[in-house]
Order: C-alpha cells, then sequence, then structure tokens
C-alpha cells in the first residue's frame, strides 16, 4: 500500500511501464493504490530507519524539465541503501 513509508516504483499510464525510477512516499497516497480502474504502483520496499532524512528530501525545491514535473533543482543523492533480511 502506498502509505507514508513505502517506496515505490514510479512509472508512465502504461502499467507495464516502471524501470530504475522509484519514489519515497511521505504521505498516504490511497489513490497510488491498485484499483479497479487502475494498476497502482508496486511497492518494493520501505523506509526503515531515517525517515527524516526522507522529509527533508521531499522540502527540496524542485521544477519542471521537459515532460517531467516536481524535478529536484539541485540533484538528490542517496549514498547508501541497504537490504534488510
Amino acid at each position: 500500500r502506498t502509505r507514508r513509508g513505502p517506496i515505490s516504483r514510479a512509472r508512465t499510464a502504461d502499467k507495464d511501464s516502471a524501470t530504475s525510477q522509484f519514489f519515497l512516499n511521505v504521505a498516504d497516497n490511497a489513490f497510488l493504490d491498485h484499483g479497479q480502474r487502475d494498476f497502482g504502483y508496486a511497492v518494493f520496499g520501505k523506509i526503515v530507519k531515517g525517515q527524516d532524512v526522507v522529509e527533508k528530501i521531499s522540502q527540496v525545491p524542485t521544477k519542471d524539465v521537459g515532460p517531467y514535473q516536481n524535478v529536484p533543482s539541485k540533484p538528490v543523492v542517496i549514498l547508501s541503501a541497504k537490504v534488510l533480511p
């Protein structure tokens, strides 16, 4: 479910278009869940530590770049992520 904390795969309107882009969900967004008329966004992980850092990332100024909206004005780099057992 796309509540506060999950990591989900980004995609276009094509349900099979998700590749290497992802987003960190910083709010409860039930409209992103699988539904009767939409396939939703696949959740593949969750933030278990560092939610304060995610909140800071969410406050970075953004701009539109070509067809993309909400692109960070300055690059955001995640230096470490781990797969937990």
